[in-house]
């Protein structure tokens, strides 16, 4: 994989429009604080039947998105509650991209702080995507950060939106904490510069 590369995986379709974070992760998961063990609850209402049994009928489970990297939706991603136990499930589940029209806003920065790319693109674009998959023959799609593209083979590049205070965040694998620390050095000058000037009060 090249460094303009973030990341490249398959695409899974999941074509439905307002996702909610319940239906994300129901809220009978939210139990606990820690980032770990969410992938299995991920979209459970959807996934499983009411035996336990996985449901056929349900796009993670069809045998040909096994190990899908790349979440490929609809409008309005991510709304309801504002819970990160959302992306967390998406990120632990192996998602580490979400592509989509819109999403909801505090989602959408909770999936950076998670370092999942939430991809912005046109309905169109979106409709160009999810008819590629409607053989129900899987592709692979890349994400080429630096220059805001996604890229399928035998595909003209896909522009995406995305700030670039956020790209680079990505791109440096930080979260709002790892980017107050980049500024560590001039953190500790105006400490000890506020010290100094104490000492002649």
């Amino acid at each position: 994989m090249t460094e303009a590369v973030f990341h490249q995986g398959i695409v899974c379709p999941l074509d439905k429009n307002n996702v909610d974070t319940d239906q994300i992760i129901p809220k009978q998961f939210l139990t606990s604080v820690e980032r770990d063990g969410f992938d299995k609850a991920l979209f459970f209402d959807w996934r499983y039947l009411d035996n336990g049994e996985p449901n056929p009928e349900f796009v993670l489970n069809f045998p040909q998105y096994q190990g899908a990297s790349v979440l490929l939706t609809r409008e309005n991603f991510g709304c309801g509650s504002s819970r990160e136990h959302a992306p967390w499930a998406l990120k632990q589940y192996g998602f580490q991209v979400v592509i989509a029209p819109s999403f909801a806003d505090i989602f959408y920065n909770n999936c950076i702080n998670n370092q999942i790319v939430p991809a912005k693109i046109s309905n169109a674009q979106i409709d160009a995507l999810f008819d590629l998959g409607q053989s129900g023959e899987p592709f692979e799609l890349k994400v080429d950060l630096k220059n805001q593209q996604l890229l399928v083979d035998g595909q003209a590049a896909i522009d995406f939106e995305i700030a670039e205070d956020v790209r680079e965040r990505l791109l440096k694998n930080l979260d709002f904490i790892g980017v107050t620390e980049e500024f560590n050095d001039q953190i500790s000058a105006f400490e000890q510069n506020l010290e100094a000037q104490r000492a002649w009060q």
